[in-house]
Order: C-alpha cells, then structure tokens, then sequence
C-alpha cells in the first residue's frame, strides 16, 4: 500500500523484533514500580511515547507493555492522568501551529502551503476517528487559533 502523502510505498508488515526467554532483559523493574514511575513522568507533563523513551534509556524497559501487561496510555486513563486530547493530534496541531507562523513571515514558501495544507488534512482524519471512536466529543472541531492556545498552555 502506498504512502498518502509521498511517492513512496509503505513498509508493509514492520513488526517489533521478538522478545524471546533466552535473551536478558537489564530491567529490575517490578510491575509496581514502573507504574510509580510512569505516573511521576506525567505529573512532570511528559507524554505517554516520551515516557517510554525515559524508561527505555533510563531503566533498561525495552517495551513497557511487556513489564506492565497493558499501554502506558491505558495506565494513565485509568489513573485519570491522560489529557483530554491524544498525543498524535497535540503534535500534529503544533506543527500546524508552527508551520503557520512561517508562512505569515514568508508567503512565497508554496511547498510549506502545500505541507501545511497536508497536516490540516491530517487533523481532520484524526479528528474524525477519535470522534467516531468516542475519544474526543461529538462537536470537537480543529480550530488553529484554540490549538494555539492549547499548545501554548501544554508548554
């Protein structure tokens, strides 16, 4: 299947490389205390795929699944941690945001239109199936000056 947005095809079938008993895992890591930890980094305001990459790096967690038997951002909902808009569509919104403020200084950058134009698209399919997923309210709508806002105070 192809790339949407570029002339490349996709990586069909790209799977974790398998975990396996014979291979050592650093982590000492109980359950419990990654959980605590988890849960510290989202007090900090980090986000669920940041907290994984501090895990990783800092405690040897190769994929907190493993350790946890559930998703770090099935942790944080059920300890009402989460924020009320998903982390792919913050970041998407912030390179709206960003990609904005350029072309107001530079309106002859037609590639950045058009990128701009590709991540809007983006936004409203994402909008569209946390919607139908019943992540986000039936009347949420992407609006760049609200999401600024929102980035703004996410910082």
């Amino acid at each position: 299947m192809a790339r949407m947005h570029t002339k490349k095809k996709g990586k069909s079938k790209s799977r974790k490389p398998m975990l396996d008993g014979s291979t050592e895992i650093k982590s000492q890591l109980g359950k419990e205390e990654a959980e605590k930890l988890i849960l510290q980094y989202s007090r900090q305001g980090m986000g669920p795929t940041a907290i994984g990459e501090r895990l990783k790096r800092e405690n040897g967690v190769p994929y907190p699944k493993s350790t946890l038997g559930r998703r770090i951002t099935e942790l944080l909902k059920e300890e009402k941690a989460s924020t009320p808009i998903p982390e792919d569509l913050m970041n998407l919104m912030a390179k709206a945001i960003n990609l904005n403020k350029h072309i107001e200084k530079n309106r002859q950058d037609k590639s950045n239109t058009l990128n701009m134009e590709r991540v809007k698209a983006k936004i409203w399919r994402l909008t569209k199936y946390y919607i139908r997923k019943g992540i986000l309210p039936s009347n949420w709508r992407y609006d760049p000056k609200q999401a600024e806002l929102l980035i703004r105070g996410r910082s």
